[in-house]
Protein backbone atom coordinates (compact mmCIF):
# COMPACT_ATOMS: atom_id res chain seq x y z
CA UNK A 1 0.00 0.00 0.00
CA UNK A 2 1.54 3.39 -0.77
CA UNK A 3 1.31 6.19 1.32
CA UNK A 4 -0.08 9.57 0.86
CA UNK A 5 3.31 11.08 2.19
CA UNK A 6 4.98 9.13 -0.69
CA UNK A 7 2.58 10.28 -3.56
CA UNK A 8 3.24 14.21 -2.80
CA UNK A 9 4.87 15.93 -4.91
CA UNK A 10 8.00 18.21 -4.32
CA UNK A 11 6.85 21.88 -5.06
CA UNK A 12 10.21 23.21 -6.41
CA UNK A 13 10.37 20.29 -8.58
CA UNK A 14 6.97 20.70 -9.79
CA UNK A 15 8.14 24.64 -10.51
CA UNK A 16 10.67 23.88 -12.57
CA UNK A 17 9.73 21.47 -14.34
CA UNK A 18 6.60 22.84 -15.15
CA UNK A 19 8.25 25.83 -16.57
CA UNK A 20 10.57 24.20 -18.38
CA UNK A 21 7.86 22.23 -20.32
CA UNK A 22 5.78 25.64 -20.57
CA UNK A 23 8.84 27.39 -22.32
CA UNK A 24 9.69 24.35 -24.69
CA UNK A 25 5.84 24.15 -25.66
CA UNK A 26 5.23 27.48 -26.16
CA UNK A 27 8.43 27.86 -28.70
CA UNK A 28 7.51 24.94 -30.62
CA UNK A 29 3.46 25.50 -30.93
CA UNK A 30 3.49 29.11 -31.81
CA UNK A 31 2.52 29.33 -35.66
CA UNK A 32 -1.09 27.69 -34.11
CA UNK A 33 -1.32 29.71 -31.78
CA UNK A 34 -0.63 32.80 -34.20
CA UNK A 35 -3.12 31.20 -36.63
CA UNK A 36 -5.78 30.86 -34.18
CA UNK A 37 -5.72 33.94 -32.89
CA UNK A 38 -5.96 35.85 -36.28
CA UNK A 39 -8.99 33.83 -37.00
CA UNK A 40 -10.40 34.57 -33.65
CA UNK A 41 -9.73 38.52 -34.08
CA UNK A 42 -11.55 38.31 -37.58
CA UNK A 43 -14.67 36.23 -36.33
CA UNK A 44 -16.57 39.09 -34.99
CA UNK A 45 -14.66 42.82 -35.95
CA UNK A 46 -14.64 44.83 -38.47
CA UNK A 47 -10.82 44.71 -40.52
CA UNK A 48 -8.21 47.07 -40.59
CA UNK A 49 -8.07 49.34 -43.28
CA UNK A 50 -6.25 47.12 -46.34
CA UNK A 51 -6.88 44.43 -44.06
CA UNK A 52 -7.17 40.66 -45.94
CA UNK A 53 -9.90 38.65 -44.56
CA UNK A 54 -8.58 34.70 -44.23
CA UNK A 55 -10.16 31.71 -45.48
CA UNK A 56 -9.25 29.54 -43.25
CA UNK A 57 -6.01 28.78 -40.85
CA UNK A 58 -3.93 27.34 -44.44
CA UNK A 59 -4.81 30.46 -46.06
CA UNK A 60 -3.78 32.50 -43.28
CA UNK A 61 -0.11 30.44 -42.73
CA UNK A 62 0.14 31.06 -46.41
CA UNK A 63 -0.66 34.57 -46.91
CA UNK A 64 0.96 35.58 -43.89
CA UNK A 65 4.50 33.85 -45.18
CA UNK A 66 4.18 35.16 -48.31
CA UNK A 67 3.21 38.94 -47.64
CA UNK A 68 5.41 39.29 -44.46
CA UNK A 69 7.60 35.89 -44.33
CA UNK A 70 8.51 33.52 -41.67
CA UNK A 71 9.14 35.22 -38.69
CA UNK A 72 6.20 37.29 -39.17
CA UNK A 73 3.91 34.07 -37.88
CA UNK A 74 6.51 34.34 -34.32
CA UNK A 75 4.97 37.78 -33.82
CA UNK A 76 3.99 37.79 -29.98
CA UNK A 77 6.34 34.93 -29.53
CA UNK A 78 8.26 36.64 -26.87
CA UNK A 79 4.96 37.27 -24.57
CA UNK A 80 3.83 34.25 -24.94
CA UNK A 81 7.09 32.05 -24.69
CA UNK A 82 7.80 33.75 -21.55
CA UNK A 83 4.32 33.35 -20.38
CA UNK A 84 3.98 30.24 -20.80
CA UNK A 85 7.46 29.27 -18.97
CA UNK A 86 5.53 31.16 -16.35
CA UNK A 87 1.67 29.93 -16.26
CA UNK A 88 2.71 26.33 -16.92
CA UNK A 89 5.48 26.46 -13.50
CA UNK A 90 2.22 27.94 -11.66
CA UNK A 91 -0.21 25.62 -12.97
CA UNK A 92 1.85 22.50 -12.21
CA UNK A 93 2.92 23.88 -8.53
CA UNK A 94 -0.67 24.95 -7.98
CA UNK A 95 -2.08 21.63 -9.31
CA UNK A 96 0.18 19.63 -7.59
CA UNK A 97 0.30 21.32 -4.05
CA UNK A 98 -3.77 20.96 -4.26
CA UNK A 99 -3.39 17.32 -5.28
CA UNK A 100 -1.27 16.66 -2.37
CA UNK A 101 -4.12 17.56 0.16
CA UNK A 102 -6.52 16.46 -2.15
CA UNK A 103 -5.27 12.56 -2.22
CA UNK A 104 -6.36 10.14 -0.07
CA UNK A 105 -5.11 7.99 2.46
CA UNK A 106 -3.88 5.16 0.04
CA UNK A 107 -1.85 8.19 -1.94
CA UNK A 108 -4.93 8.32 -4.69
CA UNK A 109 -6.75 11.49 -6.51
CA UNK A 110 -9.82 10.29 -7.61
CA UNK A 111 -11.27 11.88 -11.18
CA UNK A 112 -13.52 14.79 -9.44
CA UNK A 113 -10.54 15.73 -6.95
CA UNK A 114 -7.97 15.80 -10.19
CA UNK A 115 -10.82 17.88 -11.70
CA UNK A 116 -10.98 20.60 -8.46
CA UNK A 117 -7.14 20.93 -8.16
CA UNK A 118 -7.40 21.72 -11.88
CA UNK A 119 -9.92 24.27 -11.26
CA UNK A 120 -7.55 25.82 -8.60
CA UNK A 121 -4.45 25.45 -10.62
CA UNK A 122 -6.09 26.83 -14.15
CA UNK A 123 -7.90 29.74 -12.29
CA UNK A 124 -4.29 30.92 -10.28
CA UNK A 125 -2.32 30.85 -13.59
CA UNK A 126 -4.83 32.98 -15.36
CA UNK A 127 -4.80 35.74 -12.39
CA UNK A 128 -1.37 36.01 -11.77
CA UNK A 129 0.16 35.63 -15.55
CA UNK A 130 -2.04 34.65 -18.56
CA UNK A 131 -4.23 37.29 -18.70
CA UNK A 132 -1.47 39.83 -19.03
CA UNK A 133 1.16 37.79 -21.21
CA UNK A 134 -2.18 36.86 -23.67
CA UNK A 135 -3.11 40.35 -23.98
CA UNK A 136 0.01 42.09 -24.88
CA UNK A 137 0.25 38.73 -27.75
CA UNK A 138 -3.03 39.30 -28.89
CA UNK A 139 -2.61 43.27 -28.92
CA UNK A 140 0.99 43.11 -30.71
CA UNK A 141 -0.67 40.47 -33.15
CA UNK A 142 -3.51 42.95 -33.92
CA UNK A 143 -1.74 46.11 -34.15
CA UNK A 144 0.87 44.06 -36.73
CA UNK A 145 -2.57 43.69 -38.82
CA UNK A 146 -3.06 47.34 -39.53
CA UNK A 147 -1.36 49.74 -42.02
CA UNK A 148 0.76 52.00 -39.62
CA UNK A 149 1.73 49.24 -36.56
CA UNK A 150 2.32 51.75 -33.39
CA UNK A 151 4.55 48.60 -31.33
CA UNK A 152 8.13 48.15 -32.47
CA UNK A 153 8.06 44.53 -30.28
CA UNK A 154 7.29 42.95 -27.12
CA UNK A 155 8.93 45.99 -24.74
CA UNK A 156 7.84 48.48 -26.64
CA UNK A 157 4.56 47.30 -26.90
CA UNK A 158 4.13 46.65 -23.47
CA UNK A 159 5.78 49.86 -22.27
CA UNK A 160 2.97 51.81 -24.94
CA UNK A 161 0.01 49.90 -23.38
CA UNK A 162 0.96 50.12 -20.18
CA UNK A 163 1.09 53.79 -20.78
CA UNK A 164 -2.26 54.37 -22.73
CA UNK A 165 -4.41 52.02 -20.74
CA UNK A 166 -2.93 51.44 -17.56
CA UNK A 167 -2.94 48.11 -15.65
CA UNK A 168 -6.25 47.57 -16.66
CA UNK A 169 -4.92 47.25 -20.36
CA UNK A 170 -3.39 44.25 -19.87
CA UNK A 171 -5.61 42.25 -17.51
CA UNK A 172 -8.93 43.36 -20.33
CA UNK A 173 -10.94 40.18 -20.55
CA UNK A 174 -9.91 39.06 -16.87
CA UNK A 175 -13.44 37.31 -16.23
CA UNK A 176 -13.37 34.78 -19.58
CA UNK A 177 -9.51 34.38 -18.89
CA UNK A 178 -10.47 32.47 -15.72
CA UNK A 179 -13.15 30.96 -16.69
CA UNK A 180 -11.48 29.42 -19.78
CA UNK A 181 -7.91 28.68 -18.02
CA UNK A 182 -10.10 27.20 -15.09
CA UNK A 183 -12.11 25.17 -17.32
CA UNK A 184 -8.89 24.20 -18.99
CA UNK A 185 -6.87 22.66 -16.86
CA UNK A 186 -10.06 21.01 -14.81
CA UNK A 187 -10.19 18.92 -17.61
CA UNK A 188 -6.83 18.90 -19.62
CA UNK A 189 -5.81 17.47 -16.21
CA UNK A 190 -8.45 15.11 -14.78
CA UNK A 191 -8.51 13.58 -18.01
CA UNK A 192 -4.45 13.61 -18.39
CA UNK A 193 -4.85 11.51 -15.60
CA UNK A 194 -7.97 8.96 -16.51
CA UNK A 195 -5.99 8.56 -19.77
CA UNK A 196 -2.72 7.89 -17.73
CA UNK A 197 -4.31 5.60 -15.70
CA UNK A 198 -5.30 3.69 -18.23
CA UNK A 199 -1.85 3.89 -19.62
CA UNK A 200 -0.36 2.52 -16.98
CA UNK A 201 -2.80 -0.30 -16.31
CA UNK A 202 -2.74 -1.15 -19.88
CA UNK A 203 1.15 -1.38 -19.83
CA UNK A 204 0.74 -3.68 -16.51
CA UNK A 205 4.02 -2.45 -14.69
CA UNK A 206 2.78 -1.00 -12.11
CA UNK A 207 3.67 2.62 -10.85
CA UNK A 208 6.68 2.56 -13.23
CA UNK A 209 7.22 5.92 -15.22
CA UNK A 210 5.81 5.54 -18.47
CA UNK A 211 7.65 6.19 -21.11
CA UNK A 212 7.82 9.21 -23.33
CA UNK A 213 5.43 8.05 -25.40
CA UNK A 214 3.11 7.02 -23.45
CA UNK A 215 2.62 10.23 -21.89
CA UNK A 216 2.42 11.96 -25.14
CA UNK A 217 -0.53 10.15 -25.96
CA UNK A 218 -2.34 11.19 -22.57
CA UNK A 219 -1.65 14.56 -22.95
CA UNK A 220 -2.75 14.74 -26.68
CA UNK A 221 -5.63 12.78 -25.86
CA UNK A 222 -6.66 15.23 -22.80
CA UNK A 223 -5.74 18.18 -25.69
CA UNK A 224 -8.36 16.90 -27.79
CA UNK A 225 -10.92 16.72 -25.24
CA UNK A 226 -10.17 20.29 -23.84
CA UNK A 227 -10.50 22.02 -27.25
CA UNK A 228 -13.81 21.10 -28.06
CA UNK A 229 -15.28 21.73 -24.88
CA UNK A 230 -13.53 25.32 -24.07
CA UNK A 231 -13.28 26.59 -27.54
CA UNK A 232 -16.33 29.28 -26.84
CA UNK A 233 -14.42 30.52 -23.97
CA UNK A 234 -11.14 30.85 -25.85
CA UNK A 235 -12.99 33.09 -28.69
CA UNK A 236 -14.48 35.44 -26.27
CA UNK A 237 -11.31 35.76 -24.11
CA UNK A 238 -9.52 36.55 -27.55
CA UNK A 239 -12.43 38.96 -28.96
CA UNK A 240 -12.25 40.82 -25.13
CA UNK A 241 -8.46 41.69 -25.14
CA UNK A 242 -8.30 42.79 -28.87
CA UNK A 243 -7.23 46.83 -29.98
CA UNK A 244 -10.99 47.50 -30.23
CA UNK A 245 -12.64 45.77 -27.32
CA UNK A 246 -13.23 49.23 -25.54
CA UNK A 247 -15.26 50.34 -28.16
CA UNK A 248 -16.70 47.27 -28.92
CA UNK A 249 -17.92 45.40 -26.50
CA UNK A 250 -19.26 46.33 -22.79
CA UNK A 251 -18.64 43.21 -21.14
CA UNK A 252 -17.44 39.14 -21.76
CA UNK A 253 -21.55 38.76 -22.11
CA UNK A 254 -21.98 41.90 -24.33
CA UNK A 255 -19.24 40.25 -27.09
CA UNK A 256 -20.79 36.41 -26.64
CA UNK A 257 -24.16 37.77 -27.39
CA UNK A 258 -22.41 40.06 -30.77
CA UNK A 259 -20.54 37.36 -31.63
CA UNK A 260 -23.41 34.90 -31.83
CA UNK A 261 -25.01 37.54 -33.84
CA UNK A 262 -22.82 38.51 -36.50
CA UNK A 263 -21.51 35.32 -37.33
CA UNK A 264 -23.66 32.82 -35.61
CA UNK A 265 -23.25 30.03 -32.48
CA UNK A 266 -21.03 27.88 -34.69
CA UNK A 267 -18.61 31.05 -34.83
CA UNK A 268 -17.86 30.50 -31.19
CA UNK A 269 -15.55 27.85 -32.54
CA UNK A 270 -13.45 29.28 -34.78
CA UNK A 271 -10.39 28.72 -34.96
CA UNK A 272 -10.44 25.39 -33.99
CA UNK A 273 -8.44 23.46 -36.28
CA UNK A 274 -4.99 25.52 -35.43
CA UNK A 275 -5.81 25.31 -31.45
CA UNK A 276 -6.81 21.57 -31.79
CA UNK A 277 -2.93 21.16 -33.93
CA UNK A 278 -1.41 23.43 -30.67
CA UNK A 279 -3.20 21.34 -27.96
CA UNK A 280 -2.53 18.03 -29.38
CA UNK A 281 1.01 18.92 -29.87
CA UNK A 282 1.28 21.34 -26.46
CA UNK A 283 -0.66 18.19 -24.57
CA UNK A 284 1.89 15.56 -25.31
CA UNK A 285 4.52 17.82 -24.96
CA UNK A 286 4.09 19.81 -21.61
CA UNK A 287 3.05 16.51 -19.88
CA UNK A 288 6.29 14.34 -21.25
CA UNK A 289 8.53 17.41 -20.69
CA UNK A 290 7.21 18.10 -17.63
CA UNK A 291 7.25 13.85 -16.79
CA UNK A 292 10.91 13.60 -17.74
CA UNK A 293 12.06 16.64 -15.70
CA UNK A 294 10.64 16.14 -13.06
CA UNK A 295 11.65 12.44 -12.34
CA UNK A 296 15.51 13.38 -13.40
CA UNK A 297 15.01 15.81 -10.81
CA UNK A 298 13.79 12.80 -8.33
CA UNK A 299 16.94 10.86 -9.19
CA UNK A 300 19.25 13.59 -9.41
CA UNK A 301 18.17 14.16 -5.59
CA UNK A 302 17.88 10.65 -4.72
CA UNK A 303 21.89 10.25 -5.69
Amino acid sequence: MASKDAKKKDPVFSLISGTVAGGVEGVITYPTEYVKTQLQLQAGGKLQPGEYRFKGPIDCLVTTFKQRGFFAIYTGVGALAIGNAAKAGVRFLTYDQIANQLRDKDGKLSGVRSLLAGLGAGMTEAALVVTPSETIKTKLIHDRNSQTPKYKGLVHGTKTILQEEGFSGIYRGVGPVMARQGANSAVRFSCYSTFRQWLQNYRGQGEAPLPSAYTFAAGAMAGIVTVYTTMPLDVVKTRMQSLEARQLYKNSVDCLIKVVKANGVLSLWKGTTPRLARLIFSGGIVFTVYEQVYNGLSVFKSN
